[in-house]
């Protein structure tokens, strides 16, 4: 029995269920692959951020278990104390020659990185100016951090230019950093970085961007957001993962090396958590590596985004504003939503519905995750089973 302390959360759980934004977490059993089994069903899976479909790469695999029969299953340690290994130099090594700065500092999580960055870099005399549509680990890192933190209209250098006029320079702040995604993780569009950036060093504000979603997808060779807009050495943090397109584990921060010396000291996750195991260390490294020897993956990514974004539009979805492998199928209602991914399920395609808190209430979707691993026949079934359960629920005619 729930004692009356307690009471408030079943009451929350129930308002969920009222909502149709209660989560009902499903079980994988297989692989994470264009095929996987969920449920016990076997799916076609538009759901991962699998980009390039290295989670179940033969030569990740390998990596990893060479590395358990050298290093064994775990670090026991922080980095600082007892848990850097040579494979987390090699990796910090290959990703600083990958991104292209001069040093890179990883973490478990690009989570952890996001929540270790922001507040080693600001604190409560300072200032930062953040997208308003940035992901929950940047939100949660500005609080952590004190400073003042002042959202600017998404993807609006306009309107960051004005922020910082009409507040930032009023207030008596030692140090200001912009900061925004990359590519969006719900919206799937590109932030305009040489604008933001211009911004930035007009009015001395450090810069940063969370690239989670544009690693392995942008740039040349994957490089990112950065390399695909050419701003080498104009962006002053640049925060990745390799939980999406490299399809392991764990965070990074790129940058100068002052940075990466600073948050090598001033880090919490860094000072105060495991390090990333030898598994995940060496399977990360080799996807690098992989990444670097070879752009096939990217260029087939982008081949089958391009194919499904022009199918499904020519079926009347609204596809957002997306730029990305990352395709929103805007329905509205949260209720919608998860009755159209029920649909699409039982039909073998396992699709997310993603509503409120993740976006705001009216604006309830299917995020369907393209990867280069969908064949063509794969990506004409989930489209064919789009256009039927579209039509069944009166979203197209």
């Amino acid at each position: 029995m729930v004692s009356n302390k307690l009471n408030w959360i079943n009451e929350g759980l129930d308002n969920l269920k009222g909502q149709e934004l209660f989560i009902n977490i499903r079980t994988i059993d297989s692989p994470v692959g264009a095929e996987i089994i969920v449920d016990g069903k076997r799916v076609l899976n538009f759901c991962s951020n699998n980009y390039l479909g290295l989670a179940d790469n033969p030569t990740l695999k390998s990596a990893a278990k060479r590395a358990i029969d050298k290093y064994g299953v775990g670090p026991t340690a922080v980095r600082t104390i007892a848990g850097t290994t040579t494979l987390h130099l090699e990796l910090e090594k290959a990703l600083a020659k990958f991104k292209k700065t001069e040093d890179v500092i990883t973490f478990q999580s690009g989570f952890n990185a996001n929540i270790a960055t922001i507040p080693a870099l600001v604190t409560e005399n300072d200032c930062i100016f953040s997208d308003e549509l940035n992901h929950a680990s940047i939100i949660d890192a500005c609080r952590l951090s004190k400073a003042l933190v002042i959202r600017y209209n998404h993807c609006d250098p306009k309107d960051l230019e004005k922020k910082i006029l009409s507040k930032g320079q009023s207030i008596s702040v030692r140090k200001k950093l912009v900061v925004t995604d990359g590519v969006f993780s719900m919206e799937g569009d590109i932030a305009p970085l040489p604008q933001l950036v211009k911004i930035a060093e007009k009015y001395d504000c450090m810069t940063m961007v969370d690239d989670a979603h544009g690693e392995g997808v942008l740039g040349k060779n994957g490089r990112g957001v950065v390399d695909h807009f050419g701003l080498h050495g104009k962006v002053d943090i640049e925060v990745g993962t390799m939980s999406k397109a490299l399809g392991v584990i764990g965070g990074y921060v790129a940058g100068k090396k002052l940075v990466i010396d600073w948050l090598r000291q001033r880090a919490r996750s860094f000072l105060f958590s495991s390090a990333m195991t030898p598994a995940d260390v060496s399977a990360c490294l080799a996807g690098v590596l992989l990444l670097k020897r070879s752009d096939k993956l990217v260029k087939k990514l982008w081949e089958n985004t391009k194919y499904f974004k022009s199918e499904m539009e020519k079926t009347g979805f609204n596809l957002g504003k997306s730029q990305t492998p990352i395709v929103p199928i805007m329905l509205g209602e949260a209720k919608l939503a998860k009755e159209f991914s029920k649909l699409l399920f039982d039909e073998g395609i396992f699709a997310a519905a993603i509503g409120y808190p993740t976006v705001p209430h009216t604006k309830a979707r299917i995020r369907v995750m393209i990867s280069a691993v969908h064949t063509k026949k794969n990506l004409d079934e989930a489209i064919d089973t789009f256009k039927k359960v579209g039509k069944k629920l009166g979203v197209i005619s």
